[in-house]
């Protein structure tokens, strides 16, 4: 009796087991992890754009023109087509790669096409006359006609934090302006107030930014200051850092905590930093790192009712190397990267320029 119990109860665990054990479900994503073209073809690392499904190359010119072969690594499960082993060339007039790569994502219900663009080194110099509505979490973003830069800004980020119902341009920190210097546009910095789901990881403000280099996506919330990577390549030797800005501070300061410092002022900040290497320093050691060469910064970032030009030196530390990569940073807030500062504080910046010795 008691063997027949035994067996009859082993065989309902085995049924109970076997009912209860499914297949691991298939990987639902899309996306490509890594691009992976030779170091000796690059003048800077590739970025992946996963929000707008794109792939920055900074290639050396015999690169650009010959094309390259690179390896593509999908997440796991997911299909590249086509066969990234072949050689990958560009419109020399675009940038743009002549092939683009969809991902087919381990269950086939998944897809994502990437675009592969070319960064030129191209002119220093930047009117922020077009602009961008990126979809679908409508901020927007300067271009240039000539893709010989990329700006980028803390949007990105936000967006993860804002309701679906206010993810329209207005309710972005940074967006186009047609208040000028020179021409039609301009770039508006505004520090807002953070979002309901921004204030459980702590950040109660977002201060308006803008700068060359990208944005990573992955870390938007969980490290928003390494998410933010400034620079890309430069060649020759910058003397000075020139444009034209106003500025108006908000009403209170306010700490990290979101509470009012008294007789605190929010003040903006403008810098651009020429470092070594060809991999991006971002916010939590643009200004701290052994690898800056030189660097030129607005050394009052007060209140200017109206524009005021700023020429500003670059000071050096150490000589230049053989690869540098130059990164151009504007807040609305000093403190933006403690989530300190001011919401309402505004900086209009237009027609700036890198001047070469």
């Amino acid at each position: 009796m008691i063997r027949r119990t035994l067996c009859f109860g082993a065989l309902l665990a085995t049924l109970f087991s076997s009912s209860c054990i499914k297949d691991a479900p298939l990987n639902p994503e899309a996306d490509i992890d890594s691009f992976i073209v030779a170091k000796s073809q690059l003048t800077s690392d590739p970025f992946i754009d996963q929000v707008n499904s794109k792939i920055l190359l900074y290639l050396k010119q015999s690169a650009y023109e010959n094309g390259v072969v690179p390896r593509i690594v999908p997440v796991p499960g997911a299909k590249v087509t086509p066969d990234p082993g072949d050689t990958l060339k560009f419109d020399q007039s675009t940038g743009l790669g002549l092939t683009a790569y969809t991902v087919t994502s381990q269950d086939g219900r998944y897809h994502k096409t990437y675009t592969v663009q070319v960064v030129n080194i191209g002119v220093w110099a930047w009117d922020f006359e077009h602009w961008v509505e990126q979809s679908p979490n409508r901020y927007m973003y300067p271009i240039e006609a000539d893709s010989s830069s990329i700006w980028s800004s803390g949007n990105p980020g936000i967006a993860i934090a804002l309701p679906s119902n206010q993810k329209v341009p207005g309710s972005y920190p940074l967006r186009d302006t047609t208040d000028a210097y020179h021409g039609s546009h301009a770039a508006v910095l505004e520090t807002r107030g953070g979002t309901p789901l921004s204030s459980l990881v702590g950040i109660r403000l977002f201060a308006g930014s803008l700068f060359l280099g990208v944005f990573d996506s992955r870390f938007g919330l969980t490290n928003p200051l390494a998410a933010t990577q400034f620079g890309q390549p430069y060649i020759g030797k910058p003397k000075s850092f020139t444009g034209y800005y106003k500025y108006t501070p908000g009403a209170v300061f306010q700490d990290k905590s979101g509470k009012p410092v008294a007789g605190a002022t929010d003040s903006c900040s403008i810098y651009a930093v020429l470092y070594s290497g060809t991999t991006r320093l971002d916010a939590t050691n643009i200004q701290t790192s052994d690898r800056i060469v030189a660097i030129a910064k607005l050394p009052d970032g007060g209140a200017k009712a109206n524009y005021t030009r700023f020429n500003l030196p670059f000071v050096y530390y150490r000589p230049a190397t053989s690869q540098m990569m130059l990164a151009i940073v504007m807040s609305s807030s000093y403190l933006g990267d403690q989530y300190q500062g001011a919401i309402g504080s505004r900086l209009t910046v237009d027609s700036l320029q890198i001047i070469h010795e």
